[in-house]
């Protein structure tokens, strides 16, 4: 593994913002969606300086010259008018998203090997479930129709389990599950990026496979934290520090700070 020197007013939600940031740098003009602090900064970061053309909404019904800084309408925000462009309604919403044009990063409660994820329900049975949560949303449409990443606060084996996942909410890379007609070649799931670590599916047969280690994190820290095997390069980089470009940037999209709970 190679290791370089982190900066010493980098913190570690800045180091995973901007890992996250790469889920989407290939995209070219797709929407970018990013549910939760992280995610929506980091598909900012990546708009502003990283895949210029890519596409982001006001988290209402427009698309915008440029990303919507996260937090309330006071201090450095005060005053702040979003840059609106086109209407985006829900209408062309869900044309983007049955035509493959977004990319959306999402936090699962739960992943198993074949990234399908879960964030209906915990239990074996689904009647009567340990715990009720969300139920699907949208994830179904979403995994079969468009590229997809994950974000993970807390990697564990609760999150990374065992098995396959409690309620199959998203599709991922399993045989046995996939609708008539498509192959796994047609499921794009990009990164997960976690607090130790990045990981992808470009293992051979879409298994998932460590990318970099965070600072300080071993491989032997990853894998007691996930459920099931993953591929170990023999080379496993250190997830880069954010530039001072790049932190500046954070600094604009989030001026009130609001990512430094975002690990909890």
């Amino acid at each position: 593994m190679t290791t370089s020197p982190t900066p010493p007013d980098t913190t570690l939600v800045d180091i995973l913002i901007c890992a996250a940031a790469l889920a989407w740098k290939d995209d070219g003009e797709v929407l970018a969606t990013g549910i939760g602090i992280v995610p929506r900064l980091a598909a900012s970061l990546c708009m502003s300086s990283i895949n210029t053309d890519l596409m982001m909404t006001d988290s209402e019904a427009w698309l915008v010259r440029e990303p919507v800084p996260i937090g309330p309408r006071s201090g450095p925000l005060a005053g702040y008018v979003p840059k609106r462009e086109t209407w985006m309604g829900f209408a062309r919403i869900f044309d983007n998203v049955w035509s493959g044009k977004r990319h959306a990063m999402v936090g699962p409660t739960q992943i198993d090997r074949f990234g399908q994820a879960n964030i209906s329900m915990i239990g074996s049975d689904y009647a009567r479930p340990k715990s009720m949560m969300l139920g699907v949303r949208g994830f179904p449409g979403n995994s079969m129709n468009h590229a997809n990443s994950f974000f993970v606060p807390n990697h564990n084996p609760k999150v990374f389990v065992g098995g396959e996942v409690d309620m199959v909410a998203s599709v991922g890379y399993n045989p046995e599950r996939l609708a008539r007609g498509w192959s796994l070649d047609e499921i794009d799931i990009r990164l997960i990026v976690t607090n130790l670590c990045v990981l992808d599916f470009a293992g051979p047969g879409h298994q998932v496979r460590l990318q970099s280690l965070h600072p300080g994190v071993s491989v032997e820290q990853v894998q007691a934290a996930t459920g099931f095997a993953i591929l170990v390069p023999d080379h496993v980089p250190q997830t880069p520090a954010p530039t001072a470009a790049q932190l500046a940037l954070l600094n604009q999209l989030d001026p009130h700070c609001l990512r430094a709970s975002a690990l909890g």
